[in-house]
């Protein structure tokens, strides 16, 4: 019964009703990017562009009232912003060389591709029961792709080659965005995330939309037909975005990408209530089978990243200790931070657990930090070393 209890915590729960969201915003992005396309109008960067815009302004004003420093260099975040919207753009522009079936097919590519860079990134530790849950996702996913749902759409595409190449191009690049959020949302400010990326990628959008898409922009009929689904499609976009850090923060990257399997499946639901289409019996299955696969890779939840949770144990019991020995061996506590900068490092600098110490330790480190990889010298050097003296005497 314990047992039982573990399985189903609040945490489990949340993260499928949160991945269950993030599947239908992805469905709604989808039934405009389809209408977009009926009514002839080709120009995905410019979707995406106002999505950008709209998480420049709203989180960018949140950041801006706070005042507060960047926790991550900027830097990061702009290349986060042109793998994001490159992605985009390889994945909607595969639509035009190849079929729906074989984008769902290599969409999935993403999935171990994730389980792979969390592995070796974030040091994500998965148990056996964990790829089960991947294998009955993926297997739900091949029974629709392969059911009449989607029967004559196998043989449609111009050029598939180059269709499958850019899918599996921009899922791997998905990927990457997925994984590198995560680790942004975790050891820095969901806030500070969202308002950079869409900064970010407000500007590069807007950049490549003067290269590919002006002449697409000039010969669009603005309608009501056209209108609508254009601006439906940003703002989906923009909640999508906005609940992605809170799912990663939860249940990680790949809770995320399993959970946008079911996207497929709730835009068949859709259709076959609105449009009274039918729907092939094998359909039924496959949902069954994702929702179960779900439910078993999400199921005790605490077995993920096992060494950073034990990490942040022990980091909160050694933190004032650690910062002590940091101060008091001097150039050593910089050659530590040298260290810390690795990926391999093993620091208390480098686990997550300083951000939930105390302020104090905190700032220590962080001064530290600027100290070594800024190499500021003269009045700060002597500005720092009397803040750290009077705040040593205080405490």
């Amino acid at each position: 019964m314990a047992n039982f209890a573990k399985f189903w915590s609040k945490k489990t729960l949340i993260g499928l009703g949160l991945g269950q969201v993030v599947s239908l915003l992805a469905t709604s992005t989808g039934f405009s990017s389809s209408e977009l396309s009926r009514r002839g109008i080709d120009a995905p960067t410019s979707q995406s562009f106002l999505n950008y815009l709209l998480l420049a302004i709203v989180y960018g004003a949140l950041l801006f009232y706070r005042k507060r420093r960047l926790e991550m260099k900027w830097y990061y975040y702009l290349l986060l912003g042109f793998i994001d919207v490159e992605a985009n753009y390889l994945v909607v522009k595969a639509y035009q060389y190849t079929s729906l079936t074989s984008v769902m097919l290599l969409d999935c590519w993403a999935i171990p591709c994730v389980i792979f860079l969390t592995w070796l990134f974030l040091k994500t530790k998965y148990r056996f029961r964990k790829f089960i849950g991947v294998a009955i996702c993926v297997a739900g996913l091949v029974l629709v792709v392969f059911s009449d749902v989607h029967a004559g759409d196998r043989a449609g595409g111009s050029n598939p080659l180059k269709g499958d190449i850019l899918v599996i191009a921009g899922s791997t690049l998905y990927a990457i965005s997925n994984v590198s959020e995560e680790f942004l949302v975790k050891a820095g400010d969901r806030v500070e995330l969202m308002a950079m990326l869409g900064i970010f990628g407000a500007i590069i959008s807007a950049c490549q939309i003067t290269i590919f898409e002006r002449n697409e922009l000039k010969y669009i009929n603005w309608t009501a037909g056209a209108v609508v689904p254009f601006f439906g499609f940003a703002l989906a976009m923009f909640l999508f975005y906005s609940t992605v850090p809170v799912l990663l923060e939860i249940s990680g990257s790949t809770m995320l990408n399993l959970s946008l399997l079911t996207s497929d499946m709730w835009a068949v639901l859709i259709r076959m209530f609105a449009y009274h289409e039918k729907v092939d019996w094998v359909y039924f299955i496959a949902f069954a089978a994702v929702a179960i696969g779900l439910v078993v890779y999400s199921g005790g939840s605490e077995d993920r990243n096992e060494a950073r949770v034990a990490g942040d144990t022990n980091g909160k019991e050694r933190d004032e200790e650690a910062t002590a020995d940091h101060l008091a061996q001097g150039s050593s506590s910089f050659g530590s931070l040298r260290f810390a900068d690795g990926k391999h490092s093993s620091s208390p600098i480098n686990s997550f657990s300083v951000q939930r110490t105390n302020k104090r330790t905190c700032s220590v480190v962080c001064l530290l930090m600027e100290l070594y990889f800024c190499n500021r010298k003269g009045s700060l050097l002597s500005h720092c070393s009397e803040s750290m003296t009077a705040a040593t005497i205080q405490d």
